[in-house]
């Protein structure tokens, strides 16, 4: 009996190590290939989440420990990579493996749902895969009211507002949910699509956050800094506008317009960095070195 509990330990740690070494070889592949990562033929050596879940044997949340790892890898460096050469084909299978490894992985499911919605370049722009990967979560977790939040979250950012209120609605209606979820439901039905209440959902997942979700809760601090800037961006647009109207023509300078005294000083984004003014056409944007960077358009400022 002995012998074949030790037997089937070692047989467990080489398939587990087997398993992580292909994960590792992917890696140092992608950072050694020739190429691009939009010219570099993108594959997993193991694809099949029923196959690895059989070959992990006991050994799975090790495993999906390796997989998470390696789907924060490949998010980072195809968000770092140059513009237009972005590859974010793994994205959803990585996730896909890690979460059938741990079907109770929450940081993948909540994280990665944030990464596959995430608008080019900064992501893959798949809020379906990300409506997919949330749904497979609280097939799961049929008690995880952060699910069914951050699927309503989802269908807010795609303007589905109806969708996101019912959502919002199931993710209240779980015990031990948040009571401020009710009125969320609420507003998204009577106001969606406007800034404030991106700002309110926003703040929400922000105040939501758990301990260990430090970056969902400094991207969500992010994400109000943004449309805070667009807010100061308005308004000194206004500004402009007022100016032109009075004048007949554009300023050329912030001096200018503070000496005319249509502004006390030169505008500032929410984290202090002087704002841009284009002479030619009155445009006010951010300081290129601003963290803030891209600003989201009018067509996705909603969260």
């Amino acid at each position: 009996m002995m012998r074949v509990s030790r037997s089937a330990v070692v047989s467990g740690l080489t398939m587990a190590l087997l398993l992580g070494a292909v994960v590792a070889l992917q890696a140092m592949r992608e950072r050694a290939g020739a190429g691009s990562p939009s010219t570099r033929p993108s594959y997993l050596y193991v694809s099949s989440p029923e196959v690895v879940s059989r070959a992990a044997l006991s050994f799975k949340s090790l495993i999906a420990d390796v997989y998470w790892i390696r789907t924060v890898q490949h998010f980072g460096s195809a968000r770092l990579a140059a513009p237009g050469t972005q590859n974010y084909d793994l994205l959803f299978p990585l996730l896909d493996l890690t979460t059938s490894l741990d079907p109770r992985f929450k940081m993948a499911y909540r994280f990665g749902s944030t990464f596959l919605a995430e608008a080019p370049p900064g992501g893959p722009g798949r809020p379906d895969l990300a409506i997919r990967l949330l749904e497979k979560g609280l097939a799961a977790q049929p008690d995880r009211w952060e699910y069914a939040y951050d699927l309503g979250f989802v269908h807010y950012r795609r303007r589905n507002y109806a969708s996101a209120a019912d959502w919002f609605g199931k993710a209240g209606a779980v015990p031990g949910a948040p009571t401020w979820l009710p009125p969320l439901e609420a507003v998204t039905r009577t106001r969606g699509g406007d800034r404030a209440t991106a700002k309110l959902l926003w703040s929400e997942l922000m105040r939501g956050a758990g301990a260990e979700d430090t970056w969902m809760r400094n991207e969500a601090a992010r994400r109000l800094r943004q449309l805070d800037a667009l807010d100061r961006i308005d308004a000194v647009s206004r500004v402009i506008a007022a100016y032109r109207a009075r004048t007949g023509h554009v300023p050329m300078s912030w001096a200018e317009l503070i000496g005319a005294g249509a502004l006390r000083g030169i505008p500032v984004d929410p984290d202090g960095l002087p704002m841009q003014l284009n002479p030619y056409w009155g445009l006010v944007t951010l300081d290129p070195k601003s963290e803030l960077n891209p600003l989201p358009t009018n067509e996705d400022s909603t969260p």
